[in-house]
């Protein structure tokens, strides 16, 4: 691997939401590797498991009986940040765990105080202060909108999309991108989407060459010029409780993901850098 700077200015965006309303688009995995390819480069990570499922933990060789306490008792602010982290078996890396509990709070949030802002009010707690502690939180989200989500998308900079190359890509990111607008002039005036990730793409496939071209279109800088193929890799290593980085670092899988963090790195210092210290409204979700 060849080496690569992680140092970033202090303006750039450190906490990202990785959503999409569409399940099965690869945001987990995305999630998991992306988180682990920063780390390998240089950057501390925290993954935040906010999936009721619990796969980020999954993929990160958390057992189910060790994600207790984890995001359920952080987020209904039951626990501090320092009580449930998990270390990975990956230097740098850092997990909070999800469980089951986890899909209780949508309805426990209901009927609380600044419903919206319970994570961002978390994460920004004396002694809880994710920023100061590691270079990048990804936010693992869950393929909904609730709640839960809805907290992710209050307490972070910005949104990266993953997007499976299938005919009904496109349908799937005009949900995505209404949704941050919304959020953006209601509850977060600096959230916006920093890139759109095409995952699972066969590029011996017409149709799959037609959708990456369709996006590229529509969405021109937006998204990354690294995609991720479909790999049998990449599918196999959740069931072993490893990123794909580790159970194959060869597989074109993982080389993808290595590249993809350092254009992510790359995008981040030279959004940061052409921004002015003082300017308080980013541009708006989709724009490029």
């Amino acid at each position: 691997m060849t080496p690569f700077s992680s140092e970033l200015p202090s303006s750039a965006p450190r906490v990202f939401a990785i959503a999409n309303q569409k399940g099965g688009v690869g945001k987990t995995t995305t999630a998991i590797n992306l988180a682990t390819a920063l780390a390998a480069i240089g950057e501390k990570v925290l993954l935040m498991d906010l999936d009721p499922q619990g796969n980020a933990s999954t993929g990160l060789g958390v057992g189910r009986n060790d994600r207790s306490p984890g995001s359920y008792e952080f987020l209904l602010g039951l626990s501090p940040l320092a009580d449930v982290i998990r270390e990975t078996q990956i230097p740098g890396l850092s997990v909070m765990p999800a469980d089951q509990s986890l899909a209780g709070a949508e309805i426990e949030l209901i009927d609380m105080d600044r419903r919206e802002h319970r994570l961002a009010d978390a994460l920004t707690a004396p002694g809880n202060e994710a920023r100061g502690r590691w270079d990048t939180v990804l936010i693992d989200c869950p393929p909904s909108l609730g709640l839960v989500t809805l907290n992710a998308l209050v307490a972070v900079d910005a949104v990266l999309v993953p997007l499976q190359a299938e005919f009904l890509a496109l349908e799937g990111i005009g949900a995505i991108h209404n949704t941050v607008e919304r959020v953006r002039k209601s509850l977060n005036r600096r959230l916006h989407i920093a890139g759109v990730v095409l995952t699972m793409v066969d590029r011996r496939m017409t149709l799959s060459q037609q959708v990456v071209a369709d996006v590229r279109g529509h969405f021109g800088e937006l998204v990354f010029g690294t995609t991720i193929p479909r790999n049998v890799r990449i599918a196999e290593a959740p069931s072993h409780g490893l990123p794909v980085l580790i159970y194959d670092n060869a597989c074109a899988g993982s080389q993808a993901y290595i590249l993809l963090a350092s254009e992510f790195i790359r995008r981040r210092r030279t959004a940061a850098e052409a921004a002015s210290p003082d300017e308080a409204d980013p541009p708006a979700a989709g724009t490029s």
